[in-house]
């Protein structure tokens, strides 16, 4: 009898529809939009409010068609099985190994926002040095990979914690905001509090056409996460109850989390007051001379991230358990515990988010290296999101008799998918506008010579020297 007998040998269904319902919530309410809305607003103006409405929309068709798939087969563990099953092994191979890697580089710039919120608590014009940063980072991932260690179900129970932290805060926030614009609350700066400061600095494109593309790099990644639903579809239960409710609840997110907060952000604060280094929703209530609800706010986005790691790392785990199970990583990835954690993935993936200790060790400047993070995998994750379209372009002619008996039909259909892909290529050209996340760009296709170099030299080898069968979905 081997080690593996004594342990589960599957994924276990123990997320309930509260964990995905926050879950779905938590991953829509990311670090992009505590941290990178600052220097988001910082280059839209105010046009941050219809760059967020344009994403949301297009993630959310992205999502249909997550959800009709899904739900089309439950034999399907995640999109990397139905990218293997509907485009092929090579194209599975990519996906799964993308997805992991963006979730890896999610966790880096989570890090980097770690260290930028932590400074809040330092006496003015203080920092950490290097070494500093980077102990903090390692410990955040050393926390993180002991809960998550222990069983799935205390994944769930974090994520929906985090997510009500979250949820309560902005919605305390949007409450607090109105009440300043209601009374013409006058900061010790002499801002008044007014719904008129969105267009009265410019306009609602202050910075032209140029700004307002600007805007869609670092918006983009606020929504990464969103497609978390699709992992842990193989640890919920009643995914068919359950998974249409999440991803049916997105608009309403989008609205009330991104649109609404900084509807009251710019209100109360006006958007050239903005420091693109730092958190808008911490500022403002420092700027409004309220320091106790600013001190509140910076613990609830520290927690905000940590969800977002937490995230990041569940993620990462079991696409590398997704992987070995499919002979293309390691078999022993494949390892569960006898709560049915990978356990060995969660180390492997978490050895690498460590990563992210060297990046705050080589590059300080914590929004640089967000940035840097940030748009590495803004890249990753809209190909896999294209990918996905692509499945679903590839569903609709070869099994057209399950889109007929689908329950959850993406609205739009084949015309719909094609319109998203065409926005997310458009998005990835944004990218070459600033210097910053140009950089990150010309670097990404790196990615694809080690992909392949994987593939062609290891993975499909060994694949045909076994005579290893065709997946069945």
């Amino acid at each position: 009898m081997t080690a593996q007998d004594h342990h589960s040998t599957d994924l276990q269904r123990n997320l309930t529809n509260r964990h995905l319902q926050l879950i779905a919530i938590g991953g829509a309410i990311g670090t992009g939009l505590f941290m990178g809305s600052g220097k988001t607003i910082s280059l839209a103006g105010p046009s941050i409010l219809i760059i967020y409405m344009i994403i949301g929309t297009m993630v959310f068709f992205l999502m249909r068609a997550l959800g009709e798939m899904l739900l089309s087969n439950l034999n399907y563990k995640s999109f990397v099985d139905m990218a293997y099953d509907l485009l092929g092994p090579g194209v599975g191979f990519y996906v799964g190994w993308t997805y992991w890697l963006g979730w890896v580089f999610v966790g880096m710039a989570d890090l980097t926002a770690v260290v930028s919120y932590l400074t809040f608590w330092l006496p003015a014009g203080a920092s950490f040095s290097p070494i500093d940063q980077a102990l903090i980072s390692a410990g955040c991932v050393i926390f993180l990979l002991l809960l998550n260690l222990l069983t799935v179900k205390l994944f769930g129970e974090v994520e929906f914690w985090f997510a009500i932290i979250k949820i309560v805060a902005i919605i305390a926030l949007i409450i607090a905001g109105a009440y300043m614009v209601a009374t013409h609350y006058t900061s010790p700066g002499g801002s008044v509090a007014s719904i008129s400061n969105i267009w009265s600095h410019g306009g609602m494109f202050p910075n032209g056409v140029n700004g307002f593309l600007a805007g869609f790099q670092i918006a983009i990644f606020a929504f990464i996460g969103v497609e978390l639903v699709g992992t842990t579809a193989a640890e919920t239960k009643d995914p068919t109850k359950n998974l249409p409710k999440a991803v049916n609840s997105i608009p309403v997110r989008v609205i009330l989390f991104y649109v609404l907060s900084l509807v009251v952000v710019m209100s109360v604060t006006p958007w050239t007051e903005v420091k693109a280094d730092r958190s808008p929703f911490v500022e403002l209530f420092l700027m409004a001379g309220i320091p106790t609800a600013a001190v509140i706010m910076n613990l609830v986005v520290l927690s905000s991230v940590m969800s977002s790691m937490n995230s990041g790392i569940f993620s990462t785990s079991r696409m590398m358990f997704g992987l070995s199970r499919d002979a293309q990583a390691p078999k022993m990835m494949s390892f569960l515990t006898k709560s049915g954690v990978p356990a060995n993935g969660l180390l492997f993936s978490c050895a690498c988010i460590m990563g992210g200790s060297l990046l705050q060790y080589f590059v300080p400047n914590t929004i640089e290296a967000f940035t840097l993070a940030g748009t590495l995998c803004t890249i990753l994750f809209i190909s896999v999101w294209i990918i996905i379209l692509l499945c679903y372009i590839r569903y609709r002619k070869s099994r057209p008799e399950l889109h007929t008996a689908s329950s959850f039909k993406m609205p739009g259909g084949v015309f719909m998918s094609y319109v998203v892909i065409i926005f997310f290529v458009f998005t990835i050209g944004i990218l070459s506008l600033e210097d910053d996340t140009r950089r990150s760009l010309v670097v990404s296709p790196i990615w694809l010579l080690v992909l392949a170099i994987g593939y062609f030299g290891f993975y499909k080898p060994r694949i045909k020297n076994q005579n290893t069968p065709t997946k069945k979905f």
